[in-house]
Formats: structure tokens, C-alpha cells, sequence
């Protein structure tokens, strides 16, 4: 599974210099710890286990499990027996034992330059605290789930910690998701509670949350799930006697709901006109109000290894998004070990994620395991090309960024400016680049390693889903040898096969379904609410393996490649969507008969969406109708799910069955006249005409 020696031959490898200090300095050590986690797999997490406070032990095997539908009901248990609290361990624990009180904790660094604030451990303690104390009082209990819906400040990682400080679940969604899609991850996990803020701006965009959220709210009563209460964060509009949340704290603004507001930069004054924001006293509460009357001593709810810890919803094939549901022990310890060894995270560190807390990637590399790391973290609102495309090494020079970690998609974006904006900045203070999201290409690859990172700091490519809860497949910084565009090898406890169609492991060099054999801590347990769904999706197809849904191949030295989904699922920018959603939401506009989403290759995003929609009789093709479609979509799934393409197909290729044939849609997309084997189409020729009427396609 493992190879005896690494490589030498077409792979780059860390500096020397980073060796010296690496956790795991050489392969032969990862080696050696890898077939540990894999033989001894109690001893191997009880060692890491030492590092974490629990109130009470557990007794028996540290993980049981069933992977094999045919021997019954699918399950995960890690640490049976044992309680503690996550955000004890991130936070008090850090505070009181390793007395990290006055480090930095996070780095705020909002969509203006110059708009910042630094906020401590013993500063995010207290405000946790505060707010845990303001759900208790707003009758929020060990269990319920809590919805969060806010922009990248640092009020959201203080929201998810107070709810986990209480045991309640939360249930965060990306704030580029529209009030449609808000509304019907609030009714899945039948939410008590939604979190929001007033709004904010990504670039020169406003987004206005609080109207998004009243409309998915509204529509939640209109299913006859009503919301109560709604509390939400003066972001855009601060009240003089508000309490600054860190040490520094943006200009005091005007108090809501009344947000018409100057936004006061560090370089110049921009007047940003903002639009009333509708406020219903029966449902709405003031964060500021109530954090300002809250003690800020909260004791902990000690809660069991198996307690959910939060729902995250991910895209299915089917269209209904599902509530991927995670647990508190076996994540927290596994968040942990891979932010701290993937990484390679050193006490004197500064780490960026550029990615969402509203992703799987916020909730694990900025929130959960950097703070059980003790680690300090910069936390942006805003955008790589705002207000010019150098904004991301200005930050890394501002702060001393250390370890920096974002999406191929964003390199791709920046590769197309070229060095200089790059060049204009240090950046000597990195040491370890790593990428996220998506397979990246080699070309992007180089780029990265060679302009950003002067050809002296690794780079770590990781594969991991919002299942798997972290990194599964990775490179390690000073042991494993690079290959541009290779996740490289398993991380510890993690056990990967390759599968044929017919469910066999192949041996050395193949390719196939990508599988894991075992479980490790911070997989998945289920999916809320649909423990079928869950064995259908993941184990049905393979009994005895967890499906990833991802095609890969392994080369002769046993590296990794992730070749793409094998599903009818969508990379766009990093982010997973579903074919069937954006076909059901093109399809519930009233002149679309029938809609078919096929992926096309884009040079920045990855992929793009290309649509077939086949009209209802009478109607004819117009771009007021495209720009409609396009607008049902964003307002539907929210502005990631925008169509690129959208062309007119009065038949679509079937076969004589109705199925419709995708991967011939694919071709017509990418203006491809290999088609293979079309024998069982229905009528044939519809494909020809669907070619000759392909949309204008530039890139």
C-alpha cells in the first residue's frame, strides 16, 4: 500500500530547512507512524488523545464500525464511553492549562483595507461565553439545532462555539446561499434558532442577509415551520456603547435597524449606501442588546463522544441536499492531528485559510483544528481581487502569514495577472502552501510552487470531502515527495483501495473508484434525519467500503491522482453541486419543459455549467428568457449555481428507454465529435442539431 522508499526521480521535496523542525521529518517516519495508526490503531489515537481534557474516559476499543450493508445497519463509534466539550478544549483548555490567554486567536481582516481587529484567546472565551449564556436565555438546550447564516466575521466562529459550548448542534449556511436554499436546510434539520447578520460587502457587492433571511424565514412559515426567534449582528452598523469584540474594533457606526452607514477605510472614506432592513420585533433580536446584559462565565455542557457536533450540508445526486452530520470526539481529535501535522503547524506560526466557514474547510482549518492547536489564525471577509488582485500577498506580508491555504481555483484566478502583483510583495515569511477544493492541474501547480512560493515551500494538495471531516489523502510537508497535481498518500488511520466496476481491488499501478476500507475518527456518522440515504450513498454500491463518489488513479510509486467525480456531481470553484438541483430549479420556471446540466471545463473555476433546456410548446428562446433562467437559478441555489451556458434544445438525447445520455451531452459541450457508441439513442439526429446550435463558447 505503501511504498518501502520514497521516489526520487520527477518530485519535488520541502526544504531542509523545514526538516529540522517537522513533526515528521522523513518518509520513513511517516512510514513507520502510518503502519502504526493502521496496526495499533488505539495506541496510535490514545497518544493523541493525552492532549485533550475529558471529563470522563472511555473504556474498550477507541473505533467500532460496520462498513458492510449486508451485515447490517452502517455505524461509526469512536471513544464509547467518554465525555468532554469541544469548546472546552479549544478554548479554556488553552487559556487556563497551556496559558494562551493573551495570544492571538484570530486576525480579522474585513473586505476594506484597513477595516481589522485582533481578537485573543481570553477575548474569545469571554464572548462565547456571553453568547452561549444568550441562546440558554433564549431557551436553546443541549440537542437543538441552531441555524447560522453570517458573513466571514468573527462573531460566526463566536456563534458555532456557543452552541457547541451547550451542546446544541449547529447548522451553518454559506452566505452566498439564497433565502430558498436557507429555508430548506432550516425545515432538514428542523432548526430553533437562526443567526444572521445585517449584511456585507464582497468586493464593491452588497449582500443583504437580513432581507435573505426574513424571505427563507417567511417561507419557512409558509411550510408551517414557523421561527421564533432571529438574532441578528449589526455588522454593517454599530451602536456607540457596543463592546468592541477584540482589541481593535472598526469604527463605531449607526444603530439598527437603521443601516445607512459610512464605511470608514484605512486608505479612504467610501460612502456605502445601505437599504433599510426590515426588522419584525415579534421574531428579531439585537446580538448587541443581548450580548451587552450576558455574564461572561458559562460553565460547559460535558457532552458524550457520539453527540452531534454540527450538520453540514453537502449536494446530492438526487437534488435534496444532505445534512452530513459529524460528532464530537473522533473529529475533534482528527481535526487536530491533520491541521497539525499537514501543516506542520509550529508554535511562532500565522495561518490563512481562505476559504468560507460556511464550507467543511472553515469548519475544520480555521474554526476547530487550528484553536485546538492553540493556533493564530487570519480570518478575511473579502475577496482575492478586491480592491486589486495583490490583496492576498499584502495580507500575507501585514501579518507574517506562515501557512497559507486556499483553492486552485483562486491560483488559477491570480495566474492570470501574471507575477508582478505577486512579486510586488515579499511573502518571506511563508513556509508551507497548501491547496483545497479541487484536484489542482500541474500548470497551476507550478505556478504556485515557483512565483508564490519561490520554489522553497511544499506544497500539501489535499483530497477530503465534508464527509470524511478532514484531510484523507496528503502530502506531508518535510516527508512525503511532491507530485504537481498528486494528493500523494494516505493520512494516518486512513486506508484507500482502488475498485473496478465489479467491486475488486486492483493491485499497483490502476485506476478506478476511489474507496477507504476503515473508518478514521472524523468521518461522517450519518445523514441527518436519513440514516438510508446514508448507506445508499456511501456503502451500497460496495459493501465493505466507503464510497467517495471520486474516480482516482495510482501510479507505479503509489501516488494518488483524484481524476474527478464519477457521479452526476459538479466542481465549480471548489465547491460540489448537483446536476439534478440546477435541473429542477431551470425546470420550475414555466417555459422549460425538460432542463439536462452537463460540467465543461473552465480554466479558472474548474468547471462550468452548461445547460440544455428544452422549451414548453409555443414558447420561443430569447435572451430576456436566458437572463430569467439565469436569475431562477441564483435565487433558487444562490449565485455559485449561475448558469454559464444555456442553450436551446428542442430534443435531447435519449435512449429508448427516456434516460437522458449525459455524457453525450458532455461532448456536444466541449464541441466533441468522438462519441462513442450512440446505437441506443432513441433518435439520433437530435444530437447533430444540438451541435450545429451550441452556444457561442470562448474559453
Amino acid at each position: 500500500m505503501i511504498p518501502d522508499k520514497a521516489p526520487k526521480e520527477d518530485v519535488f521535496h520541502g526544504s531542509e530547512e523545514l526538516k529540522k523542525e517537522a513533526h515528521i521529518p522523513s518518509f520513513e517516519k511517516y512510514k513507520e507512524l502510518y503502519l502504526k495508526s493502521i496496526e495499533h490503531p488505539d495506541e496510535f489515537w490514545g497518544d493523541i488523545a493525552k492532549d485533550f481534557f475529558w471529563k470522563t474516559k472511555h473504556a474498550g476499543r477507541f473505533l467500532d464500525y460496520n462498513f458492510d450493508v449486508t451485515k447490517g445497519e452502517i455505524f461509526v463509534k469512536c471513544m464509547e464511553g467518554a465525555s468532554t466539550n469541544i469548546c472546552y478544549n479549544v478554548l479554556d483548555h488553552n487559556v487556563h492549562e497551556r496559558k494562551l490567554g493573551d495570544k492571538v486567536a484570530f486576525y480579522w481582516e474585513g473586505n476594506e483595507p484597513g477595516d481589522e481587529l485582533t481578537v485573543t484567546y481570553r477575548e474569545l472565551l469571554q464572548r462565547v461565553c456571553q453568547f452561549a449564556n444568550v441562546l440558554k436565555s433564549q431557551g436553546v438546550k443541549k440537542g437543538d439545532r441552531v441555524s447560522i447564516y453570517m458573513p466571514m466575521v468573527v462573531e460566526l466562529v463566536v456563534a458555532m462555539l456557543a452552541c457547541v459550548r451547550i451542546g446544541a448542534v449547529h447548522s451553518i449556511v454559506f452566505a452566498g446561499f439564497s433565502a430558498e436554499s436557507l429555508c430548506e436546510r432550516i425545515l432538514d434539520s428542523q432548526c430553533s434558532l437562526l443567526v444572521t447578520a445585517d449584511g456585507f460587502y464582497r468586493g464593491d457587492k452588497l449582500i443583504n442577509l437580513k432581507l435573505l433571511a426574513d424571505e427563507a424565514l417567511q417561507k419557512c412559515r409558509d411550510k408551517g415551520f414557523p421561527i421564533h426567534r432571529c438574532i441578528m449582528l449589526k455588522h454593517l452598523s454599530k451602536e456607540e456603547g457596543d463592546a468592541p469584540l477584540g482589541s481593535q474594533s472598526p469604527p463605531a457606526k449607526r444603530p439598527c435597524p437603521d443601516l445607512q452607514q459610512e464605511k470608514q477605510t484605512g486608505r479612504v472614506k467610501k460612502t456605502r449606501p445601505v437599504p433599510q432592513v426590515p426588522w419584525n420585533p415579534e421574531v428579531d433580536l439585537c446580538w448587541h442588546t443581548l450580548v451587552r446584559g450576558a455574564s461572561d462565565e458559562c460553565e460547559p455542557e460535558w457532552c458524550e463522544s457520539e453527540d452531534p457536533l454540527f450538520i453540514l450540508y453537502t449536494s446530492g445526486s438526487t437534488g435534496k441536499p444532505k445534512g452530513v452530520l459529524h460528532t464530537l470526539s473522533g473529529y475533534m481529535l482528527y481535526t487536530a492531528l491533520t491541521f497539525k501535522l499537514v501543516f506542520d503547524y509550529q508554535p511562532d506560526d500565522v495561518y490563512w485559510c481562505t476559504a468560507d466557514i460556511g464550507w467543511i474547510t472553515g469548519h475544520s482549518y480555521i474554526t476547530y483544528g487550528p484553536l485546538a492547536n492553540g493556533a493564530t489564525s487570519v480570518l478575511f471577509e473579502g475577496l482575492p481581487t478586491y480592491p486589486d488582485v495583490s490583496r492576498m500577498w499584502e495580507i500575507v506580508d501585514k501579518y507574517h502569514v506562515t501557512k497559507f491555504y486556499t483553492a486552485p481555483t483562486a491560483i488559477r484566478l491570480l495566474m492570470k495577472y501574471g507575477r508582478e502583483p505577486v512579486q510586488k510583495y515579499k511573502r518571506d515569511s511563508l513556509k508551507v502552501l497548501g491547496t483545497v477544493g479541487e484536484p489542482i492541474n500541474p500548470e497551476a501547480w507550478q505556478w504556485y510552487y515557483s512565483v508564490v512560493g519561490e520554489k522553497r515551500c511544499p506544497i500539501v494538495d489535499t483530497f477530503w470531502q465534508t464527509e470524511t471531516g478532514g484531510h484523507v489523502l496528503t502530502p506531508l510537508p518535510a516527508a512525503t515527495p511532491m507530485k504537481p497535481g498528486s494528493a500523494t498518500f494516505p493520512f494516518f488511520g486512513v486506508v484507500p483501495a482502488v475498485l473496478n466496476e465489479s467491486g475488486e481491488e486492483l493491485e499497483g499501478a490502476s485506476e478506478g473508484y476511489l474507496v477507504f476500507k476503515q473508518p478514521w475518527p472524523g468521518v461522517m456518522r450519518t445523514v441527518y434525519g436519513n440514516q438510508q440515504r446514508f448507506e445508499t450513498t456511501y456503502f451500497k454500491k460496495f459493501p465493505g467500503y466507503y464510497v467517495t463518489g471520486d474516480g482516482c488513479r495510482r501510479d507505479k510509486d503509489g501516488y494518488y491522482w483524484i481524476t474527478g467525480r464519477i457521479d452526476d456531481m459538479l466542481n465549480v470553484s471548489g465547491h460540489l453541486l448537483s446536476t439534478a438541483e440546477v435541473e429542477s430549479a431551470l425546470a420550475e420556471h414555466e417555459a422549460v419543459a425538460e432542463a439536462a446540466v452537463v460540467g465543461r471545463p473552465h480554466p479558472v473555476k474548474g468547471e462550468s455549467l452548461y445547460c440544455f433546456v428544452t422549451l414548453t410548446d409555443g414558447v420561443t428562446y430569447s435572451r430576456t428568457l436566458e437572463a430569467e433562467l439565469k436569475k431562477q437559478v441564483r435565487e433558487k441555489i444562490g449565485a455559485i449555481a449561475t448558469p454559464d451556458f444555456i442553450q436551446n434544445a428542442p430534443g435531447l438525447p435519449k435512449t429508448r428507454s427516456g434516460k437522458i445520455m449525459r455524457r453525450v451531452l458532455r461532448k456536444i459541450a466541449c464541441d466533441e465529435r468522438d462519441l462513442g457508441d450512440i446505437s441506443t439513442l432513441a433518435d439520433s439526429s437530435v444530437v447533430e442539431h444540438l451541435f450545429q446550435n451550441r452556444c457561442c463558447v470562448g474559453v
